[in-house]
């Protein structure tokens, strides 16, 4: 199994790339970059109205209002500061970052740039940490649209749309169940298949095919290693989907290798269609196929 990346690759390498030519006097090129994420999330890198000494990274999240709800600007602003502009058109957040006036960090400029969506997400986790910290009861549930199948609240909740993802995926879990065995500093993780572990006015899926995963997390997980404690959970979902998909694939892939060596087996063993002679020991001529 591999962890999905939590940076975007795409921003970092991009912004590098201009930022490096830059520094070494190349002229600035124009660039257009259109690209998504997973669940309809939308990457836009441009030159703002044409300039090509400047660059903006936008991104467009659906549920971005139910994010401002938890003070998601405040902690943008404090992480990109004057980097953060008005928005494009059909985008929610936008960097601007300046050729021709770089910052001299541009390793952590560009790496911060690449956890953009991270750090949207990142305001609803650091909430109720905080909350744990101060020992708060009784608060309202976070409850994010992340997509249109599933919901990501305080317990993560996924929609299998096929019944052998249904079965691939509870095997999945039951593994993530054991996982404290290896690791005793692990969370603990419940996982339940149909019934609704959430409260019932926030709207999250039920039926056959719904299943939740609960993250049991200690003050170890939120005040030692916040930070890995968000970027793992908000990726949990794409993290799930990713492997049942790999599960689905292996055995069409070992289906597939089989079927090709039994057909080069039958094409061995299958008779000449010519007619050959052949010499016995003693010289006799006979035909065989």
């Amino acid at each position: 199994m591999i962890l999905l990346e939590v940076n975007n690759r795409t921003i970092e390498e991009t912004l590098a790339l201009k930022f490096e030519n830059a520094v070494t006097g190349n002229k600035p090129e124009a660039v257009e970059v259109p690209f998504a994420d997973f669940d309809g999330v939308l990457y836009h890198i441009s030159n703002p109205k044409g300039d090509k000494t400047k660059v903006t990274v936008s991104i467009s999240l659906k549920f971005h209002k139910e994010l401002r709800a938890h003070s998601a600007d405040e902690l943008l602003k404090s992480v990109y500061r004057s980097f953060l502009v008005n928005p494009e058109s059909g985008y929610n957040v936008p960097l601007l970052y300046d050729l021709e006036n770089l910052p001299t960090s541009k390793d952590s400029i560009v790496h911060q740039a690449g956890m953009l969506k991270q750090n949207c997400f990142a305001s609803v986790f650091e909430k109720y940490f905080q909350f744990r910290e101060e020992g708060k009861e009784g608060e309202n549930g976070a409850v994010i649209h992340y997509s249109d199948d599933d919901r990501v609240t305080v317990v993560p909740s996924t929609v299998c749309k096929d019944d052998d993802d249904v079965v691939i995926g509870k095997a999945f879990m039951q593994e993530f169940k054991k996982g404290r065995r290896a690791s005793p500093t692990a969370p603990q993780v419940l996982f339940s298949h149909r019934e609704q572990l959430l409260a019932e006015d926030t709207a999250a899926p039920v039926g056959d095919n719904s299943g939740y995963i609960t993250f049991v997390l200690f003050p170890r997980h939120t005040a030692s290693a916040p930070d890995n404690t968000i970027n793992l959970i908000h990726t949990f979902r794409d993290y799930l989907h990713y492997h049942i998909k790999c599960c689905r694939r292996r055995p069409q892939t070992t289906y597939a290798a089989k079927t090709s060596h039994f057909l080069q087996v039958l094409n061995r063993a299958w008779p000449d269609a010519e007619k050959k002679e052949r010499k016995t020991i003693t010289g006799k001529t006979f035909s065989s196929h």
